[in-house]
């Protein structure tokens, strides 16, 4: 931001430079030059911001658009002047529409045919793997959320594609007659919507289709192959398939798991047991992010809050599971250990 403020400032003293230049220089001149240089770095910013939300794709096939529109520009220009020696007011009148058109027309099928050849496809650094700051969301993690919440805190970055098959399906979810279905579906929208908000963050919906594909998520992974991205999801199967292809996935599910605390056998923790386990005596509760601790003989202490030692810790693809005893048992039996 201050580099952007002292770049306002020169270029307003550079336009009053050039008016000093002048013989004699009056105080209006002066301030209209302050004036013209200050709009001129502002439309130059202008223009770089909106050069950074522009896919490379758009950039390259913009200007390769509007160079050969100049070019069949000067060529008219240059078949009417010198070949046919035409010189009429109508002539320069058309040279001027050629003047203006054609780099236009060049600019926008440019962009166009660039945006379909590279979709998404942002500048940056790519390495061996392919551009990684493009991630392609997933129906999955759309409707989870919490990727919104990682986007909000920067941990997660753009620019994101959320192809057009995507939303069909998220469209399709929330057209359900189903209730659950249907609430689900709406809440992927709403989640996409308050991503799309975010003020540093880029969502691009891209039209990018394989109509020879047919499953979403085989799509997913053509698509993540094509602009060399990754696929961000909650699916087990598609994150398999996909790194089965040589295609990156960032799994949400194994994001949190890692970032779970860790406790480690012979450790003491308080907790609310909350229900019945699955074995006789067994007490089930809960940590706050949602790890499931078993603790042995405590059907008792259901509606309780009470310290348990940990004993094993068991780590599982749908998560981590802590077994525990309590802790009055534990000093028990140790005091009955050490007096035999």
């Amino acid at each position: 931001m201050v580099v952007r403020a002292i770049f306002v400032l020169l270029s307003a003293l550079a336009g009053m430079a050039l008016f000093l230049r002048a013989e004699d220089p009056s105080r209006e001149f002066l301030l209209m030059g302050l004036g013209m240089g200050g709009v001129a770095g502002g439309l130059i910013l202008a223009g770089e911001y909106a050069l950074r939300r522009l896919s490379f794709g758009i950039i390259v096939g913009g200007a390769v658009g509007l160079a050969g529109g100049l070019i069949l520009t000067g060529l008219v220009e240059w078949v009417g002047s010198a070949v046919f020696d035409v010189e009429t007011f109508l002539f320069h009148i058309g040279g001027l529409v050629f003047l203006l058109g054609f780099p236009y027309l060049g600019l926008v099928m440019g962009a166009r045919f660039g945006n379909e050849q590279f979709p998404g496809l942002h500048p940056g650094p790519t390495g061996a793997r392919g551009n990684a700051s493009i991630k392609v969301l997933d129906t999955s993690v759309i409707i989870d959320g919490r990727v919104a919440d990682l986007c909000e805190t920067g941990f997660l970055e753009g620019p994101f594609l959320v192809p057009h098959f995507i939303l069909n399906e998220l469209q399709h979810i929330a057209d359900s007659s189903d209730s659950l279905k249907r609430a689900r579906g709406r809440r992927g929208l709403d989640i996409l919507n308050k991503i799309q908000k975010m003020a540093d963050v880029d969502v691009r919906i891209i039209e990018e289709d394989f109509p020879h594909v047919k499953e979403v998520d085989a799509k997913l992974v053509v698509l993540a192959k094509k602009v060399g991205g990754r696929i961000i999801t909650n699916d087990l199967n598609l994150n398999k398939v996909a790194e089965l292809q040589g295609v990156r996935v960032l799994n949400i599910n194994e994001l949190c798991n890692a970032l779970r605390p860790v406790v480690l056998p012979g450790e003491t923790i308080r907790v609310f047991v909350l229900k019945e386990g699955k074995e006789a005596g067994q007490g089930v509760a809960y940590l706050d992010d949602g790890t499931m601790i078993v603790v042995d003989n405590a059907r008792r202490c259901i509606g309780h809050n009470v310290d348990v030692t940990v004993t094993s810790v068991l780590q599982t693809t749908a998560g981590r599971m802590i077994f525990t005893r309590l802790k009055e048992e534990s000093e028990r039996e140790e005091y009955q250990v050490a007096r035999g």
